[in-house]
């Protein structure tokens, strides 16, 4: 069976740093034979969270936009890998208001208790967080952590790895940046055998 990809980018910037960053790592994924797809979420319609809590007694939300088919395609991928760009020392609203509109999921893990993953199945799948910072400060992403913590954590995807790239100011953009692609498509690359061989795949 095919590793299937898909790549989220939150920035509202099209094709900039850490879109190209994805790109990359996408680009290695399909290298290595993996089914891939990207998301850019500023084309989409969908609207943060409200709040309403509805979600808690039904598993279900009561927004019909493109997020709910969004959320189907992210559960049946084998990997997901979540770029946003820093702003404000943090993700980006496109990000942040898709990841608080996975709260029925959420409602349906831990409250309704209707959906369950097992240890192996958080194992064979990845998740990869993507993102670029201007600024050269080593905690510039720190803020990001836990939001795409617990999105993997939600949805069932083990927080695999990161592919970050700081001091975006300094190189003049990703295109600058010595190692970065690179890397970027090496661990596409990798993460697609890893999931193949975790699946069974020869």
């Amino acid at each position: 069976m095919p590793v299937r990809v898909i790549g989220l980018s939150g920035s509202p910037h099209r094709h900039g740093n850490t879109e190209r960053l994805l790109d990359a790592f996408l680009a290695g994924a399909e290298e290595g034979g993996g089914d891939v797809e990207k998301v850019v979420l500023k084309d989409l319609s969908y609207t943060p969270c409200r709040g309403c809590n509805a979600c808690h007694k039904t598993g279900e939300c009561i927004v019909r936009d493109d997020a709910i088919p969004l959320f189907d395609r992210i559960l049946s991928s084998d990997c997901l890998a979540v770029a946003s760009p820093i702003y404000s020392m943090g993700i980006t609203a496109e990000l942040k208001g898709l990841i608080d509109r996975a709260q029925f999921l959420w409602a349906r893990k831990f409250i309704l208790k209707t959906m369950y993953f097992s240890d192996d199945h958080v194992r064979r799948h990845k998740g990869i967080f993507i993102s670029t910072a201007g600024l050269s400060w080593d905690n510039v992403f720190d803020a990001a952590f836990p939001a795409v913590t617990a999105f993997f954590n939600t949805l069932g995807f083990e927080y695999y790895d990161n592919i970050i790239a700081n001091n975006m100011d300094q190189y003049g953009g990703i295109q600058g940046h010595p190692t970065a692609l690179a890397e970027a498509r090496k661990k596409g690359l990798s993460v697609v055998g890893v999931i193949r061989k975790l699946k069974g795949d020869s």
